[in-house]
């Protein structure tokens, strides 16, 4: 059993999360730091993250560098920090171990997705849209192009978006041809699905 590290901000007491605790310890100036214990729910590890390809290579690449190249110089930090001597006063020291609990945390939650993550191929247009697939769409006369990714790689800025995105939700399953509506901030605009990669 592995423990789970979390900080939380002063912030925190006024929110409605709970949490299992084991240990606490309580740092007033800057937050508190909890280390929880405990199983994974069975939901939680059987759900499998679909994802394309090149989004498991992007989260490996991640990871790689994390821990090889990241995680190490922050330790090398943090261990010049408290050579610095009094560590209450020494905020070098709480800054590296704060950045080395966030860095650990995303390492431990790459490894999890790593874990579950299971490549998904386009199944091309006689199926319809689903995760890597790419999406010609025609909205208000402009035509744009989509990428339907895993919800670990989504980017909407570059046009790559999962499918618990409302646009996503909308084009799932479709065909060329079909017309869909999405809900925006704007109003409902109509897609007109035009071609399927």
């Amino acid at each position: 059993m592995r423990a789970r590290h979390i900080f939380l901000t002063k912030r925190f007491k006024q929110s409605k999360i709970l949490f299992q605790l084991v240990n606490s310890t309580l740092s007033p100036a800057r937050g508190y730091f909890f280390t929880t214990h405990g199983r994974k729910s069975a939901k939680n590890m059987a759900k499998q993250v679909q994802m394309t390809k090149e989004g498991i290579e992007t989260l490996r690449k991640e990871l790689d560098e994390l821990v090889n190249d990241k995680r190490p110089k922050l330790v090398e930090r943090l261990a010049n920090a408290r050579q610095q001597g009094d560590l209450t006063e020494n905020s070098d020291y709480a800054n590296a171990k704060e950045e080395l609990e966030f860095l650990d945390g995303r390492i431990d939650e790459l490894e999890d997705v790593l874990k579950t993550a299971t490549v998904v191929k386009a199944n091309g247009k006689a199926q319809g849209v689903d995760i890597g697939a790419r999406v010609t769409v025609k909205v208000n006369g402009d035509r744009h192009i989509f990428d339907i990714v895993g919800e670990w790689e989504a980017d909407p800025v570059n046009k790559k978006i999962s499918p618990e995105s409302p646009l996503g939700q909308a084009l799932v399953g479709k065909r060329v041809g079909d017309k869909v509506e999405v809900e925006a901030p704007a109003g409902k605009l109509k897609y007109e699905i035009l071609a399927i990669e």
